[in-house]
């Protein structure tokens, strides 16, 4: 019954902290440390994999209309404008993939509950998110080269702690691009990775041959998908409103914090 709560508590947080700009592998790792889950890095990253496909399944609801619509356009030789935007989210993914080739073993054992990172990381997320709050729209749209340093920005979020949509948002928004497409493309670029990283860890056996409590993991699922679908539409809003300083110092506190439970 306690795995079951557990999960239900880390995917209200995965729901809610993947499309607010706060972190949500840091607050994952964050909670784990709570929650004292003692899961070896892999068994650990297992749980992170499942939320954040929950998550990615509630963007693909929320941007319904729109995902359908590039889809056609992709297979429409007339249709260029859907079939460009589609090009974009492929250029925004490769950074991501090398990353995650080329140091996936690394990657994994950065999700075995490193506070200290994790805390260093909320710093930098609130840093992004302080200088991007600054920055004068000039409602650009995405473009290939800046889709790409978007790109780069998901890559370094791979570290825990580094907000994904924080640092993609914030990216977007500093390139000049329109408040309103930084929030969409920065959701909808994801999608693909988390798909793709489900599929090849299906592939490889890395989710099979786990031993996993699936009560656990369908309760967590569950619970990620209803909160991150309000938390993706509430996000929306929020940075059309340019309120990204109150989750900057949000992340402030919780560094802050993490480094007095740390060092106290």
């Amino acid at each position: 019954m306690k795995e079951i709560l557990d999960a239900i508590i880390l995917g209200i947080v995965q729901g809610l902290t993947e499309f607010l700009p706060v972190s949500s592998s840091g607050h994952l790792e964050l909670m784990k440390f709570i929650l004292g889950d003692k899961a070896v890095p892999e068994e650990s990253l297992l749980m992170t994999v499942v939320l954040h496909f929950a998550t990615a399944l509630a963007t693909v609801v929320v941007f319904r209309k729109e995902i359908t619509r590039i889809i056609k356009g992709v297979f429409q030789i007339d249709n260029v404008e859907e079939r460009q935007f589609a090009g974009k989210i492929i250029v925004s993914m490769i950074p991501a993939v090398i990353v995650g080739l080329m140091f996936e073993k690394e990657i994994e054992t950065l999700f075995s509950q490193n506070i200290l990172l994790v805390c260093s990381m909320l710093l930098v997320t609130a840093a992004l998110l302080f200088f991007a709050s600054s920055r004068q729209g000039k409602e650009l749209p995405v473009t290939f080269r800046s889709s790409f340093l978007i790109g780069l920005a998901q890559a370094v979020a791979i570290l825990p702690g580094v907000s994904r949509s924080g640092a993609t948002i914030s990216a977007a928004l500093i390139l000049g691009v329109d408040r309103k497409e930084a929030a969409s493309f920065s959701f909808l670029m994801v999608v693909p990775l988390i798909f793709g990283k489900m599929a090849k860890d299906f592939l490889d056996g890395s989710l099979i041959s786990t031993s996993v409590n699936i009560p656990a993991m369908f309760t967590g699922f569950v619970a990620a998908f209803i909160t991150g679908y309000l938390a993706c539409i509430w996000m929306i809003k929020i940075v059309r409103n340019s309120k990204l300083q109150i989750f900057a110092w949000y992340c402030v506190i919780i560094a802050m914090t993490g480094f007095l439970y740390i060092y106290a």
